[in-house]
């Protein structure tokens, strides 16, 4: 299978830019892609799980291909559908549509072209092909619910630590921390993100070892503080960016 996760020197040397787009623009079209799903499932009441997977394939598409030849709605609305199939939780293409529609401003939608359903069903044959039928996708979301029943503390706090934390989860969405890093990485960085804003020092686990001096060396080996934050203030800084 293909390997999905690049060097930050890769994303700036995507086909887009390639084709002269710069880095900003680039950043806040996949960003605008990345909500429209986000805004469409929750339209539509999909599951995180179908919405994930369609962000990620997003995110994933437009490292081998172009906002220049593929505008970011349709793809957006492709990578949405396929991983309703994927996912289990099917929508028709129609349905995607009309919600798009009272989404998007009328300029937006005619992108779609005269006949947006073919169009979305034949960029679906070039998704596929672009992410080389690699399918299945892991986030975040189940290593944070893992990772935190693990940590010794007062329930509510810890309770209230993974709301915010799976909050920040889908704030990363809107980023390309999935093609950084890898799905348990990000979970233990907006755990720790959400202990600092609670103000809760993880000072003790199950199953701690006496060679472990933070709670994360027990399931990632060699991830270090600085890591962590780096992943912390790209989170921060697209939740502050978009308010």
């Amino acid at each position: 299978m293909p390997c999905w996760y690049f060097e930050h020197e890769d994303l700036k040397n995507t086909p887009s830019i390639q084709d002269g787009m710069d880095y900003g623009t680039e950043c806040q079209y996949r960003k605008a892609g990345a909500r429209l799903i986000i805004d469409i499932g929750f339209q539509m009441n999909l599951n995180y799980n179908t919405v994930a997977t369609g962000v990620v394939y997003f995110h994933r598409f437009y490292m081998l291909q172009s906002f220049k030849q593929f505008p970011k709605y349709v793809t957006a609305c492709c990578c949405l559908y396929l991983a309703g199939k994927v996912e289990e939780t099917p929508k028709r293409c129609r349905d995607i549509l009309d919600t798009v529609r009272s989404l998007l401003p009328p300029h937006e939608i005619k992108i779609f072209g005269k006949d947006s359903k073919q169009e979305i069903l034949t960029l679906e044959k070039v998704l596929l092909q672009t992410i080389k039928f690699d399918l299945e996708v892991e986030h975040p979301y189940s290593y944070l619910l893992e990772y935190v029943k693990s940590l010794k503390g007062d329930k509510l706090t810890l309770e209230k630590m993974v709301q915010m934390a799976w909050t920040f989860i889908n704030d990363s969405l809107c980023t390309t921390l999935s093609l950084l890093w890898e799905q348990e990485i990000i979970a233990i960085a907006v755990i720790h993100l959400a202990s600092k804003l609670n103000k809760f020092e993880i000072v003790d686990w199950k199953g701690r070892q006496p060679e472990q001096s933070r709670w994360w060396d027990m399931f990632v080996e060699d991830l270090s503080l600085n890591q962590i934050e780096e992943i912390c203030r790209q989170i921060l800084d697209s939740v502050f960016i978009d308010k």
